[in-house]
């Protein structure tokens, strides 16, 4: 019999290789791959099926609807609930309050099985002691006495608690902890990940019982483990935030009961985590009138509007190169914006330091800002305040050219609720736009007419305002 061969993983994306390297190839890692222990032999005897293949019209389909947890702002990124069977799978950074989240979701799918009668709800942890997350439970409200709490680190006393209690949902935190004695190598590497998931997997499918697993994430920001971990898995929820500010992000990346294009808001407090059914008003400043510097856009979190402000500093340098400081938008796009104002519009900000930053904490990438980003830093650069009540929202090319950007209806619509009584959108949007009663709309072309419109008391060659010669 042929000897069987060793082949090494990497354990940030799951890449096989016949020998050990320093560098994963394909994700660029280093000191990421990992010996593999040799499979066992190839061959897969045939087996009785343990039910008959079925049409499919006939599959009952009730067993996967979706039930709710409790949280509605979890219900509405799961897709109206958890699913009967269903893996999930919670990562974010330390300290982002998955735990404080997942403790809140145990103790209410607790009080609701309890009152149904069916079994109650288990949570392993091998993160804390159990002491500890009793202290934290009794701090946010989470006692229930069909919430059945164990500490353990090993993966089949887990399965044993599942066994003698039949739980009606299961957390695990974290999956990463977990070891499984079938399995060589530490918790937390490749193999030990992927069979301790497996594991827990198949107990999910054969008991008919909600999984959700917490994640580690690197330091890139991405869910620790072999990339198969993602594929195993029925849903992976992505917990997000500002260390340093109350709000707190849940995203679906991957979701096979739902959509992946909705976002939950959550606030962490003392006391424990709260969703938040209308966030906006977050993002924007208190004050009761226009400031140099300083303009609204919306952004689009999924399909939730999110009105944001974005402020901007421009200061004379005193040294020989300037700065350039953002907090909370893309650096690059600050970047290619300042490139856009100087060759398009003559604005040279090359002696200048620029300052660009969003409120509350936020944080938006998406083009659309753009035209807010570029009327802030005009405003500021010319220390003329905005037109009040003003929200824009449009991409900038490189061009100087505002493009169209989706979902413009639903973000006046948000801005009217808010009580914004004028918007600047690109030109190409007006077509069958329904305007928002109240609401003063004007459609821009290009940077100029957008700054026209923005800036009517100084326009953009107010006293302050560099310009090149």
């Amino acid at each position: 019999m042929a000897k069987a061969k060793t082949t090494y993983r990497c354990a940030d994306c799951g890449a096989t290789y016949p020998k050990w390297a320093g560098q994963c190839r394909t994700c660029g890692a280093w000191g990421t791959i990992e010996e593999e222990a040799p499979a066992a032999g190839r061959g897969e005897a045939a087996i009785t099926p343990s039910s008959p293949a079925v049409p499919i019209g006939e599959v009952d389909a009730q067993a996967a609807r979706a039930r709710t947890t409790g949280v509605s702002e979890l219900d509405r990124v799961l897709g109206g609930g958890m699913v009967p069977g269903a893996v999930v799978l919670l990562a974010g950074e330390p300290g982002i309050g998955k735990s404080t989240l997942l403790l809140d979701v145990a103790a209410r799918a607790a009080v609701a099985s309890r009152r149904a009668g069916a079994g109650p709800v288990l949570y392993v942890t091998g993160e804390e002691s159990a002491s500890q997350v009793r202290l934290r439970a009794e701090r946010i409200g989470a006692l229930d006495e069909a919430l059945l709490l164990a500490a353990e680190y090993d993966l089949g006393a887990a399965l044993g608690h599942v066994e003698t209690h039949s739980p009606s949902m299961l957390i695990v935190d974290s999956v990463q902890t977990l070891s499984s004695a079938k399995e060589e190598g530490a918790p937390g590497g490749v193999a030990q990940v992927r069979a301790v998931t497996a594991a827990l997997i198949a107990v999910a499918k054969s008991r008919n019982i909600p999984v959700i697993l917490v994640g580690h994430v690197t330091k890139t920001g991405g869910i620790a483990g072999p990339r198969v971990l993602e594929h195993l898995v029925d849903v992976v929820l992505q917990f997000e935030g500002d260390r340093h500010a109350r709000l707190r992000l849940l995203r679906s990346v991957k979701n096979r009961y739902g959509p992946t294009d909705e976002i939950g808001c959550f606030e962490l407090g003392d006391r424990g985590i709260v969703g938040l059914e209308d966030p906006s008003g977050l993002f924007l400043s208190h004050t009761s009138q226009s400031v140099p510097g300083t303009c609204v856009t919306v952004t689009l979190e999924g399909r939730r509007p999110m009105p944001t402000e974005v402020q901007a500093l421009v200061a004379k340098t005193g040294a020989g190169s300037p700065r350039r400081t953002t907090s909370g938008v893309d650096h690059s796009r600050v970047a290619m914006l300042l490139a856009v104002l100087q060759a398009r519009m003559g604005v040279d900000l090359g002696s200048c330091d620029v300052y660009a930053s969003t409120v509350g904490g936020a944080r938006t990438t998406e083009p659309a800002a753009d035209l807010a980003l570029a009327m802030s830093i005009l405003s500021a650069a010319s220390d003329v305040a905005p037109k009040e009540r003003l929200v824009a929202v449009g991409e900038v090319s490189l061009t100087g050219e505002v493009r169209q950007t989706v979902g413009i209806e639903r973000r006046l619509a948000e801005a009217a609720r808010l009580g914004f009584s004028f918007a600047i959108v690109p030109a190409t949007a007006l077509d069958g736009l329904r305007v928002p009663d109240g609401m003063t709309v004007r459609g821009v072309r290009d940077l100029s007419e957008a700054a026209r419109l923005a800036l009517p008391a100084g326009g953009i060659h107010g006293p302050a305002l560099p310009h090149r010669s």
